[in-house]
């Protein structure tokens, strides 16, 4: 990887306010690195969350810690009008209840002494032709789920001696197999939702007498915790139902597990709200690190151009730290000045 040209690639991500180019940041030089430089570096080879974990790593290591969090969640960013291919096709986008064409990619979030840096990401392909036999429609889908690419993150995450207490999920990423491996396989605790109609034992003995009710018949009060065994888990987990006021008035209800049985209710709702700072990552890599800014056209270039993308969110964070102000504040900022210079630019024309 060429290092320079991807700090100043990054940095013009950052700082642009439109389309990104190579075209564009060669101009912004003024020529001093020719487009074809540029072009260069993003078709040149493929970068990878390994690539991106060398260049967190110094950053992660100062300020891990025993008590951090592992948090994992997708996005879909849309992409219309680019070409379909293995990373851009169509997605279910849970936010709009419906499919779109674009990007997908599951990130995992390593969250410590508030800092929220990106420590490992895969971009959902699918290569997979296969005829819909409600539409009969050629469809594409992945040759692994998205809970099976999590596990692998897992373990990387573990050979790279990342030192965390807890994974955090939504309810898409709280399959058996995933609460099994953390807990039995990693020995780590996770704080997952779950959805309402999941089914738990109240006891060992209801367990083993396949007496199991969903979550959402159970008699819980909301600050309270129920110890209970999740079909198709081993070990016990803790229970709890947050009630909440959505933003139109109406109340929400969301079911929490943890494997952590020494949790009070208290600690385990603080915990999970944890889980919101990759809602914030997500938001900023559209808004502020021009995710979907980019015309790249081949499979290769429009990978790499979300790498850099997250490596951006990455020095965002890093700004954030330093001047304590949050990434909106940061980008508003740096649109202020352009328009400043746009401003004085305009007086010395027309003067």
């Amino acid at each position: 990887m060429k290092k320079d040209i991807l700090e100043l690639y990054s940095d013009y991500l950052l700082s642009s306010f439109g389309y990104t180019t190579a075209t564009g940041l060669s101009d912004l030089l003024d020529k001093q690195i020719g487009h074809d430089k540029i072009t260069d570096f993003l078709s040149g080879s493929d970068f990878s969350s390994g690539d991106l974990w060398l260049l967190v790593k110094e950053t992660v290591r100062s300020v891990e810690s025993y008590d951090s969090v592992l948090i994992f969640d997708d996005t879909v960013e849309e992409k219309q009008w680019t070409d379909e291919n293995e990373i851009i096709t169509w997605h279910y986008d849970h936010c709009k209840n419906r499919s779109v064409k674009g990007v997908n990619i599951l990130n995992c979030l390593y969250n410590s002494q508030n800092i929220s840096i990106p420590v490992a990401y895969e971009i959902i392909r699918k290569p997979v032709l296969f005829c819909d036999p409600e539409s009969g429609r050629i469809r594409r889908k992945s040759r692994i789920t998205k809970n099976e690419m999590l596990r692998d993150m897992l373990r990387v995450c573990l050979c790279n001696r990342l030192l965390f207490r807890y994974v955090l999920t939504d309810n898409w990423f709280s399959s058996k197999e995933t609460m099994n491996f953390i807990k039995a396989g990693l020995s780590k605790d996770f704080v997952m939702a779950i959805k309402s109609n999941r089914t738990v034992a109240l006891s060992l003995e209801d367990k083993k007498n396949g007496h199991f009710v969903q979550a959402a018949k159970l008699d819980l009060k909301s600050d309270t915790i129920q110890s209970v065994y999740i079909k198709g888990i081993d070990f016990p987990c803790l229970l709890c139902k947050q009630v909440f006021k959505n933003q139109d008035g109406s109340t929400g209800v969301l079911y929490l597990v943890s494997s952590d049985t020494d949790l009070t209710y208290d600690r385990m709702t603080t915990i999970y709200q944890k889980r919101w700072s990759i809602e914030v990552f997500h938001k900023s890599l559209k808004s502020n690190a021009s995710l979907s800014k980019s015309p790249t056209r081949t499979e290769r270039t429009q990978s790499n151009h979300f790498f850099a993308s997250i490596y951006s969110f990455f020095k965002l964070e890093k700004l954030k730290i330093r001047h304590n102000l949050n990434h909106f504040a940061l980008r508003t900022k740096l649109y202020m000045n352009a328009l400043k210079a746009s401003f004085q630019k305009l007086q010395e024309l027309t003067a």
